[in-house]
């Protein structure tokens, strides 16, 4: 059985330390064959407010079939203003879909959380924000959440984390979900 794992997060700057964590993390939840699929900054800017003026039926159709699928998830959000940004908001919206689903929302779903920012405080509050989301979505955040202070030089430009305590934090993470993911794949059968 292959366990699918979904991740989501970024912002409009491709190369955003947040999207930049949520694949490190999303590579470490792929190792022993785990399926991650990744719906990075250049995906949920292009979804328009979640019925809005311009949203359409067909908006958002391939990240809520994901999760539907998923055995697991990664949220990815940039602390603005203390919490989570309008583009990861917007994304998470969309998961009303899911609501009559027979597993509503993220029910029996692994979450881990990623929380970027240039200060503790905003990556904590951003944090705690996603725990509450997920919580409000019936998921099961992961015990370890990360919170990644950005600054230049984090990364290298090849996506290398070069801090260690960074890199911990995010690899943990990914592993957790993809264990948690198991976990509830193998109660699921």
């Amino acid at each position: 059985m292959t366990i699918r794992i979904v991740a989501i997060g970024g912002t409009v700057n491709s190369a955003s330390t947040t999207e930049q964590a949520l694949r490190l993390a999303a590579a470490e939840a792929g190792k022993d064959g785990a399926e991650v699929q990744v719906f990075g900054g250049a995906y949920l800017a292009a979804l328009p407010h979640y019925r809005g003026a311009e949203h359409t039926l067909a908006d958002g159709v391939e990240l809520v079939e994901a999760v539907r699928r998923a055995d697991g998830l990664l949220i990815a959000a940039p602390g603005y203003h203390g919490t989570i940004s309008g583009l990861v908001k917007n994304a998470l919206d969309y998961l009303e879909e899911l609501a009559r689903d027979e597993r509503p929302y993220l029910d029996g779903r692994a979450v881990g959380l990623i929380a970027t920012a240039y200060g503790d405080q905003a990556t904590m509050s951003t944090l705690l924000t996603l725990r509450s989301i997920v919580h409000a979505l019936r998921g099961w955040p992961t015990p370890m959440g990360a919170t990644i202070r950005t600054y230049r030089g984090l990364f290298s430009p090849d996506g290398e984390c070069l801090e260690d305590r960074a890199r911990m934090q995010l690899e943990m993470v990914g592993a957790q979900v993809r264990r948690g993911a198991a976990a509830f794949a193998k109660v699921g059968q």
